[in-house]
């Protein structure tokens, strides 16, 4: 049995996978870096893709989706049946790359991870058959996040194509959106590309609870925030019937003249101001 070397990275491995035109790929036991690689890379491949069945840690997959960027893109995924989610107790086996015809060990070693791989055909049919029975006996993981393809055409079509296209612009500008300490979440981003197009309150948080995104309340709670640390502030606009509704607007010039490439970085820095 030889083993061959992929390369030198998940995306360079998976890639190389792909190119075999599997017709099912599972990846069994992945790092948490490794999901959000797989994810990644599945998102922006051109070509045709295999059906994706990805098994892993309970509590590393809920972690890993809490960041809205790349629960968003695997919202997608999952919608479009390319990829499935399953949950299995942690596991000390080596994350693997397993098709019918191949088994791909990802190995890291010096800040790289490198894809081991045989093709020999006894092992590699006794490695398809483990890892189809560890995906069929394992749960499988429900994701709230929904999928990005319907934020974006939901903000264009409710709201208006300019939020859209700073919304979209800002996300990509992002590494994370987790709203942790370490960035922008994805309500925050929201109120916003919102605030810079001067859109209602009421109209921004009714998208946002009916795609999915976070309730009316979570809306509200999070404007008051961004009031109070001087990123936006609001003005009343009159209505028929009822009380006024209140208008977004951005409160600081900084953020008034950034492009949205640039207005995730100015807001962290107004927040540290």
């Amino acid at each position: 049995m030889t083993a061959n070397l992929l390369g030198t990275d998940v995306e360079e491995v998976l890639g190389e996978v792909l190119r075999g035109e599997p017709s099912e790929l599972y990846v069994v036991n992945p790092s948490a870096d490794t999901v959000e690689r797989v994810v990644d890379a599945t998102t922006n491949y051109e070509g045709d893709l295999p059906t994706i069945k990805l098994v892993a840690e309970k509590g590393l997959l809920k972690d890993v989706m809490d960041d809205f960027i790349v629960a968003s893109n695997t919202a997608d995924l999952l919608e479009s049946g390319t990829l499935e989610l399953a949950t299995a107790d942690a596991s000390n086996r080596s994350s693997l790359l397993v098709t019918e015809t191949q088994t791909v060990s990802l190995v890291e070693a010096g800040g790289q991870v490198g894809g081991v791989a045989t093709d020999d055909p006894d092992f590699a049919a006794t490695s398809y058959d483990a890892a189809v029975e560890t995906f069929d006996d394992a749960d499988e993981f429900s994701l709230r996040t929904p999928a990005i393809s319907r934020v974006r055409q939901t903000l264009d079509d409710e709201i208006s194509p300019d939020v859209e296209g700073d919304f979209d612009g800002v996300m990509a500008s992002m590494e994370t959106a987790r709203g942790d300490g370490d960035g922008l979440d994805e309500v925050t981003v929201s109120l916003l590309v919102a605030a810079k197009n001067r859109v209602l309150l009421y109209d921004i948080s009714k998208w946002g609870e009916d795609v999915g995104i976070a309730s009316k309340a979570t809306f509200s709670r999070t404007k008051t925030k961004l009031e109070d640390k001087g990123l936006i502030d609001t003005e009343k606009v009159p209505i028929d019937v009822g009380r006024p509704r209140l208008r977004l607007k951005l409160a600081d010039d900084r953020l008034e003249e950034a492009p949205p490439s640039e207005l995730a970085n100015v807001a962290q820095t107004v927040l540290a101001s």
